[in-house]
């Protein structure tokens, strides 16, 4: 009996443990929910959310099946003792051959069906935003361009920029690159797009929740990839059009969509930049 009681206090204890922590934080849970997405702060991001569930539940339940049909046949047709010589060969079995030929096809279908359906709604560009923003990406930086009131945000590498959006307005963003290849990331938005040169890429949003949002370059673009980094300030209207007041204060005037950014390397030149002060300089 003693044995049995040494071993009762671990079992219990790995029993209690998951719903004691499940307890300890229902955001934990949320996003496990959320199949480990973050909480969507935009129109599409319950859309995207819904896919990405969907995707992870055919995916367990095809490896449930495929596992149990692999346990089943080691089991049924183990060899036994009783045994001798190889076992019958049969040269087909039409209606196991025309299952596993189909069944992929179906759920590759499936897959197609609800992945084209919800890429066509988020990328739908139906040109009626209230607020119309170019967004530049630069080694190693962003420029934002508020293309409604003429003004701009230039950021420098070290400085992660802040874009100021609107809270429940819809947005058309403008995305191209100036150099190589970006891509414009923002975790919370459930939604990244590609960033080309020569190549104005599109997209509409509404944000729904105030906030502070981090956002990145989600494509490797050289040395310094990992400090392309931005901010997301979603705002009331009020504060937003105080923002892009204090730009026109300072003089930012214009677009730099198409134009040379400031703390650009020149040709032959290169950029650095100090880990203690984030400072950039040319070499």
């Amino acid at each position: 009996m003693q044995p049995r009681r040494r071993w009762r206090r671990p079992l219990t204890l790995l029993v209690l443990a998951p719903l004691v922590l499940s307890g300890c934080s229902s955001e934990l849970n949320d996003q496990w929910a959320r199949g480990g997405l973050p909480e969507s702060v935009t129109d599409h991001g319950d859309r995207i959310t819904t896919l990405w569930q969907g995707a992870w539940a055919a995916a367990f339940i095809t490896g449930a099946i495929v596992w149990a049909l692999i346990l089943a046949a080691c089991v049924v047709y183990r060899r036994k003792a009783t045994d001798t010589g190889l076992p019958p060969q049969v040269r087909y079995n039409l209606p196991v051959e025309v299952l596993y030929t189909t069944l992929p096809i179906v759920m590759v279908l499936v897959y197609f069906y609800f992945t084209a359906r919800d890429q066509n709604e988020v990328g739908d560009v139906k040109n009626d935003a209230a607020v119309n923003v170019s967004v530049v990406g630069k080694r190693w930086s962003w420029d934002f361009n508020y293309l409604d009131a003429g003004v701009f945000q230039a950021g420098t590498p070290g400085e992660p920029p802040t874009l100021y959006l609107p809270v429940g307005e819809k947005v058309h963003f403008d995305v191209v690159a100036r150099d190589v290849i970006h891509s414009f990331w923002v975790p919370q938005f459930i939604f990244k797009k590609d960033m080309i040169p020569g190549r104005v890429n599109s997209f509409e949003l509404t944000p729904t929740k105030v906030g502070f949002y981090a956002g990145k370059c989600a494509e490797l673009c050289g040395t310094y990839h990992a400090r392309m980094l931005f901010n997301v300030a979603v705002v009331e209207r009020a504060e937003y059009d105080r923002q892009l007041e204090a730009l026109r204060a300072q003089g930012n005037v214009g677009d730099l969509t198409d134009v040379e950014g400031p703390q650009q390397p020149r040709s032959g030149e290169s950029l650095t930049i100090d880990p203690e002060t984030d400072e950039t300089e040319s070499e």
